[in-house]
């Protein structure tokens, strides 16, 4: 028989500190003055850097990458914001149960911030951990809106958000399933996988990508090979960085 344990939702979400990085989340006081929520940010008009926090996170990336190519930072950019998204999320269902309360309007976003540090939650309200509320809080409530204030701004095709949004989920899944087997939790190992693979399988993802265990192919590209230096994620369509246009792979 295996043992399932699950604690309730704490309200400083103690359960994930130890995993780190992208999947903690800061629920104490703001350290430094008041941050937009990030349904501002979805919704800001400012095409600027200055008023508008998306905007600025992806020159932020743009000047980190010494990448000319904005479109390529807004790709980058979403990955990125959709990963720590995601691993909160998923983090939180398999270890609790329980996923805390994500609305745009009560989570805070530090857009010249680092994870974990880029994310406040001041308020941690539980609900569901199944696939369905996971779905609704990150896919419905985050990445749609995202995607679309995103396009608003750069030249991105639906399939390339579609599949970042899918390799940021297959990613969260795998660096929570190689974290839970390391410390002898199986069973929120188990509980990850199902969890990613019911939500692969949502309509906004379906056909994104194959997941083959915890290895995860996408069908698009996220243009990461666009960056100077840079190559072929692991996950990529691509298996080696391509000389022509990435349309064909990003559509």
């Amino acid at each position: 028989m295996v043992l399932l344990l699950f604690v309730d939702l704490d309200p400083g979400l103690a359960a994930l500190r130890p995993l780190g990085g992208y999947f903690s989340l800061r629920t104490e006081e703001a350290a430094a003055g008041p941050l937009p929520t990030l349904a501002q940010a979805y919704a800001a008009p400012s095409p600027d850097v200055a008023g508008n926090p998306l905007i600025f996170r992806v020159h932020k990336v743009a000047n980190a990458l010494r990448v000319p190519e904005l479109r390529v930072a807004a790709s980058v950019a979403h990955l990125g914001l959709a990963a720590r998204l995601w691993s909160v999320a998923l983090g939180c269902a398999a270890l609790y149960r329980r996923v805390p309360d994500l609305d745009p309007r009560l989570l805070h976003w530090d857009a010249d911030a680092a994870a974990p540090d880029d994310l406040w939650l001041p308020d941690v309200r539980p609900l569901p951990g199944d696939a369905a509320t996971l779905g609704e809080t990150v896919l419905h409530g985050h990445l749609a809106p995202l995607a679309t204030a995103l396009r608003a701004h750069y030249r991105l095709a639906p399939g390339l958000l579609r599949g970042n949004a899918a390799s940021a989920l297959a990613g969260a899944a795998r660096e929570f399933d190689r974290w839970a087997r390391r410390h002898g939790r199986t069973d929120a190992a188990a509980r990850a996988r199902s969890l990613a693979g019911e939500l692969l399988a949502h309509p906004l993802l379906d056909g994104a990508g194959a997941l083959t265990g915890t290895a995860f192919r996408r069908r698009s590209c996220c243009l990461y090979y666009r960056v100077p230096g840079g190559g072929v994620c692991g996950d990529c369509c691509f298996p080696r960085p391509p000389r022509s246009s990435p349309r064909a792979c990003s559509g």
